[in-house]
């Protein structure tokens, strides 16, 4: 990885009906905060947003991948029952998963640029780290 792209990212992924998001960092919870991310950007502008609710959270599962669709799973849980999408997100390791704080707005104060995602599937699911940092994939049904 070049410099840029050590110190994390994010991008959509063109996929037929769904949403896919590929996200890199140097660590697991990073890139794991840079899904978050890229999931929210898929569908609303997050140009200049700021957090006004503190959503804390504790993920675990026995996979990182599994913690990376509980994570997502979380954040799709809010759009859908608080209308509210992160737009920081910061992350710890714990064992078994991650904790962690999500900076929250409401949706509707942010112009909606795509589909919202409904579910995380687990078609192309993936997450592994290296000698160059972590890398994940999902895909998310809109």
């Amino acid at each position: 990885m070049d410099g840029a792209a050590a110190r994390g990212g994010y991008r959509g992924v063109p996929h037929t009906a769904d949403l896919s998001v590929e996200a890199w960092a140097p660590t697991r919870e990073e890139c794991l905060a840079q899904a978050v991310r890229g999931v929210c950007a898929s569908f609303l502008d997050l140009t200049g947003a700021v957090g006004v609710r503190r959503r804390d959270v504790v993920v675990r599962a026995e996979r990182d991948e599994d913690v990376l669709v509980a994570l997502l799973d979380e954040v799709v849980y809010r759009l859908d029952t608080e209308g509210e999408v992160p737009v920081d997100v910061e992350l710890a390791p714990v064992d078994g998963g991650v904790r962690g704080v999500l900076w929250t707005v409401d949706t509707g104060s942010l112009p909606v640029t795509g589909a919202a995602p409904k579910a995380v599937t687990l078609h192309g699911l993936a997450m592994a780290g290296g000698p160059d940092g972590w890398t994940c994939s999902v895909t998310l049904d809109v």
